[in-house]
């Protein structure tokens, strides 16, 4: 049990080099990358069914244990100041993990575009997965930009153009609001986000 623990941060990630190979692709190789799109679906699809199967096998596991598990790797910047970053798996993790690869599978199979859905993909399951508020404000904001990219794709339409207008003002208020809880936290209460 605790060695499928151990491997779990690698749910996030396992989708994120398509995207990265996509990008790369366009940079140096635009009109061969654009040719061979429909190429780029079946890795795509495939590596997010993987981190599905292994979100289920964390979920039955949570289902018989019920035991949850937290890992942080703590990075020491001085003596007055480090950044944790880790993840954190329960029972509704695994299952918000396997909610989140079911759907971006299905949505994979009937999108064009696979670059910016991996990148949504991968940022929502970081943040299902975030085991500070830090962490969780970081992979919000890349999901709020996933979402001002994927609504506005086609914007030569006006509606596509106005829907994403709103989306963004939408994000940047969310985003402030987020960003002054976590400040009033630690400034009241003298909460760390990077404690928690």
């Amino acid at each position: 049990m605790e060695h499928s623990y151990q491997y779990s941060w690698i749910i996030p990630f396992v989708s994120l080099p398509i995207p990265i190979l996509i990008g790369m692709g366009l940079l140096l190789f635009p009109t061969a990358t654009k040719n061979l799109r429909r190429m780029w679906a079946f890795p795509n699809i495939l590596l997010l069914s993987i981190v599905m199967i292994f979100s289920l096998d964390l979920s039955i596991q949570q289902i018989n244990g019920s035991s949850i598990y937290h890992y942080v790797w703590s990075w020491t910047i001085n003596n007055d100041f480090s950044f944790e970053f880790g993840y954190f798996i329960d029972s509704l993790t695994s299952n918000m993990s396997i909610l989140i690869t079911t759907v971006g599978i299905f949505v994979l199979i009937y999108s064009d575009n696979f670059a910016y859905m991996s990148l949504f993909n991968t940022s929502m399951l970081r943040l299902v997965t975030s085991s500070n508020l830090i962490q969780i404000y970081i992979f919000w904001e890349l999901v709020g930009m996933c979402s001002y990219l994927l609504i506005g794709f086609w914007f030569t339409r006006p509606v596509a153009a106005n829907a994403c207008q709103k989306v963004f003002i939408t994000n940047r208020i969310g985003d402030f609001a987020s960003g002054s809880i976590i400040h009033s936290m630690e400034a009241i209460v003298g909460y760390s986000p990077e404690k928690s």
